[in-house]
């Protein structure tokens, strides 16, 4: 990398680093410039969907339901992109690269609390699609609102957990290896290669534990959908099939989108790695989804379609 900011900062140890150095998507200044006009339109329209998502389940009454309360859940999509978006605009717009360290921890902290806690929130919501095709007689008892608030509140829980505790470790490592990260925002395996200490063992060991839950979240998530399509097609009529599915779309979708670019951006053979593709990776992971989420549901789910109809024209089906 080159550039009038791309210098490593020689220091010795964690304590004397002030700052690090984030990833620039380019030098060119009007390069730049498009780089921060772009993110601020994907970041509007992720903020504009997730606020009306928001308000339309929060107003309508008739979307008072453990699929839709999950869903409520699931605007931490606003959360994570608000982490790491507008820290890139500014560096952007002011040609700067520098962030503080305690910002760098703020930002690593933040960003993956809300990552964990929303593919959490997503193996919550496989399970509520589970039982309302699976079990449908049985909907109401197993989530009920008080199931309902105890698994969010576990899925929260794990995600800041996960999070402080990666945080906590990671920061602990001695740095000695310069401040000049290579990613356009914090990421726990960007920190370790400054380490210069064999510590970062544990910081692994972490990685490897988190690593086992989130697999054992995705089969939990394949073995739901198993269970789904073998019920869904044991209904006689193909206007109910079709019915039942759709409800399970737009999940299906946003999780899919969720893991392939998760997967591919930290398990891509190191041969095709370069630190253009990983920069446009990232961005696909980190940016993309939260802003596609909203679109996602709002296009596949015709009663909340319907909703947010209403809220925006005023036009509100008699009682």
């Amino acid at each position: 990398m080159t550039g009038p900011h791309a210098h490593r900062q020689p220091v010795s140890n964690s304590s004397s680093i002030t700052q690090f150095l984030l990833l620039p998507f380019t030098d060119t200044r009007e390069l730049q410039l498009l780089h921060f006009w772009l993110f601020l339109g994907i970041y509007l329209a992720a903020l504009l969907g997730n606020s009306l998502i928001i308000t339309t389940i929060a107003w309508d009454q008739h979307l008072h339901t453990p699929m839709y309360f999950f869903l409520l859940n699931l605007t931490i999509d606003l959360g994570s992109i608000s982490t790491i978006v507008p820290t890139s605009m500014a560096n952007s717009l002011w040609d700067t690269r520098a962030i503080s360290y305690s910002g760098c921890a703020a930002q690593l902290f933040s960003f993956a609390f809300l990552i964990t806690t929303e593919y959490s929130m997503l193996t919550v919501m496989s399970y509520d699609r589970y039982v309302a095709i699976c079990k449908p007689l049985h909907y109401g008892t197993l989530l009920g609102s008080r199931a309902c608030v105890h698994m969010a509140a576990a899925a929260w829980a794990t995600g800041f957990l996960t999070a402080l505790l990666h945080t906590a470790s990671t920061f602990s490592l001695p740095l000695c290896k310069g401040n000049a990260l290579g990613q356009f925002f914090h990421e726990i395996p960007q920190i370790l290669k400054l380490s210069c200490s064999h510590s970062y063992l544990r910081e692994i060991g972490l990685i490897a534990i988190s690593f086992s839950v989130v697999f054992g979240c995705f089969v939990f998530i394949v073995v739901s959908y198993v269970q789904i399509l073998r019920a869904v097609l044991r209904i006689p009529s193909e206007q109910g099939r079709h019915k039942a599915f759709s409800t399970c779309l737009p999940h299906l979708t946003v999780v899919s989108l969720f893991v392939s670019t998760g997967v591919f951006a930290y398990l891509k053979p190191p041969s095709i790695s370069s630190p253009s593709l990983d920069l446009v990776v990232s961005v696909l992971y980190s940016v993309v989804p939260p802003a596609v989420n909203p679109l996602i549901y709002s296009m596949r789910n015709q009663e909340l379609k319907d909703s947010v109809w209403q809220l925006m024209t005023g036009c509100f089906p008699k009682q």
